[in-house]
């Protein structure tokens, strides 16, 4: 089992660019990064690079970053953002309950640049299917947003 110190993880959420990515101070940290449903594309794209740096990634289900937040562990959050100005930043789907946590526990807050999406609506297969397995009944009716709006006030 892996055992963390307080305040040690950098906790990054969404695909960054490769720009973005190299910008992320991890010396001395632990590098956690959230899966990003409904694609992984997160996991895969991010942890490719860090691997690259002989750096190993923890790859979180998203629902996981509250308890790494209860127990004091998370030191920066690193979020994937699209666009930004002064009302809020259109972020990769997750970056909203990371942004409320982050202010409540009084944890820095780091926008950088996100992969551009090309829909904000995923393909709702994406969250009936898990790598070609199914999640639930192909009757169900699925809704994959792919980017959420983060008020301007959790960014501060």
């Amino acid at each position: 089992m892996l055992e963390f110190k307080e305040k040690t993880i950098v906790l990054v959420q969404g695909v960054l660019t490769s720009g973005a990515l190299a910008k992320i101070k991890y010396k001395g940290s632990r590098v956690v990064i959230c899966e990003g449903r409904p694609t992984l594309r997160a996991a895969e794209h991010n942890s490719r690079y860090f691997l690259a740096k002989k750096v190993t990634p923890v790859i979180v289900c998203d629902n996981m970053a509250g308890f790494l937040f209860s127990k004091n562990y998370v030191k920066e959050v690193v979020l994937a953002c699209q666009y930004v100005d002064n009302t809020g930043a259109l972020c990769d789907t997750g970056a909203l309950i990371l942004a409320v946590l982050a202010k409540k526990h009084k944890v820095a807050l780091r926008l950088v640049d996100g992969e551009h999406k090309k829909h904000f609506l995923g393909n709702p297969k994406d969250l009936l299917m898990l790598k070609g397995s199914p999640t639930a009944s192909a009757k169900t009716h699925a809704y994959a947003p792919l980017v959420e709006w983060v008020p301007a006030k959790y960014l501060k």
